[in-house]
């Protein structure tokens, strides 16, 4: 992949709804690879369209969402605006109409992706969509589109309590599991109805007492509770990673990241939504061997879902390059 594969940017439109996005909060990693492969000497990127195995249209959507959206819940406005982009690209260039959009990807992080999507039927259908929210009931295809790791940015970088040390493995965690959100979506009530302040050794919040620390309690705890909220990605699943704090996914129809390469299974702990109310004796089932064995897995898997600056060969930007690559090799062009 990395001698053979380039990416042509359409170099239509305006910053900031097309060639910038969010590089902070919760939506970061989108403005970071925009970032990346475009204002980088990225040796993905190539300038020569005919020379390219896929095209990149370059909106942001949470800027699409920030400075578009008409606060009436109405998405209608952002999908004007990729119809429009759409439309102006394929009457520029020929690249859209010989595969109906296939080679084609669009990167959206904001939870609207998905809704963004629809305003051409061949970006939803046809497209490799590259999406947080990555519910295979709403339309995801994991054949054809990919998964994008939600990683939440403070001033551009992780928490610092979050990134990593030597004195991390060696911490103490005397909490068996844990999680604190807001109730939202149709998994995190079950989990709190069944385990809210219940038992000590699972501390579960609501919302986290302001004089508690977030981070603290996941340095503190084997496991991390990790459930779908009003959508199924969460940036919950990467801050656990950091924390050496096993995932515990509580979620239904969410297709996780880099499935491609990674079996999720050797680093987290994939649960039913069903079997909320038995999360402790799940956990409890786990021996101590299992448990380092996960622990093992989970340090060296870190690297995937990092991003770094400027990125690094097996990060979070590679991994998703990776992963578009793979999506474009099932493609066969007529």
């Amino acid at each position: 992949m990395e001698k053979r594969f380039k990416v042509y940017v359409y170099e239509e439109g305006e910053a900031p709804l097309v060639h910038d996005g969010p590089c902070k909060s919760v939506y970061a990693v989108e403005g970071r690879f925009i970032t990346e492969i475009e204002k980088r000497r990225t040796k993905f990127r190539t300038y020569d369209p005919n020379q390219a195995y896929v095209y990149f249209l370059p909106f942001s959507v949470t800027w699409l969402v920030r400075y578009l959206y008409e606060g009436n819940s109405d998405a209608k406005p952002l999908r004007t605006f990729v119809s429009d982009y759409i439309r102006l690209v394929s009457t520029n260039h020929p690249f859209w109409n010989r595969t109906n959009g296939a080679d084609h990807f669009m990167l959206a992080c904001h939870d609207w992706g998905p809704l963004t999507s629809q305003a051409n039927k061949d970006l939803f259908n046809t497209s490799i969509r590259v999406m947080c929210n990555a519910n295979s009931s709403e339309g995801f295809n994991p054949t054809k589109d990919v998964t994008l790791p939600e990683i939440k940015l403070y001033g551009g970088e992780v928490d610092p309590k979050l990134r990593l040390s030597k004195t991390l493995s060696a911490s103490p965690r005397p909490y068996l599991g844990f999680f604190a959100g807001g109730v939202h979506g149709p998994v995190r009530p079950i989990l709190l109805e069944h385990w809210k302040q219940r038992d000590p050794e699972m501390p579960v919040y609501e919302y986290l007492p302001k004089h508690l620390n977030y981070y603290d309690f996941m340095r503190s705890s084997k496991f991390c509770f990790c459930p779908s909220g009003y959508e199924v990605a969460s940036p919950r699943v990467t801050e656990a990673i950091y924390s050496e704090c096993i995932p515990v996914i509580l979620s239904v129809n969410f297709v996780l990241p880099f499935t491609d390469v990674l079996r999720w299974e050797t680093f987290s702990v994939l649960v039913d939504v069903s079997e909320i109310p038995r999360l402790k004796e799940i956990l409890m089932s786990i021996s101590d061997e299992k448990y380092e064995w996960l622990k093992r897995n989970l340090r060296y898997v870190r690297r995937h879902f990092e991003l770094n600056d400027p990125p690094k060969r097996f990060d979070a930007f590679h991994l998703t390059l990776h992963s578009i690559w793979l999506r474009r090799l099932n493609l066969k062009l007529t």
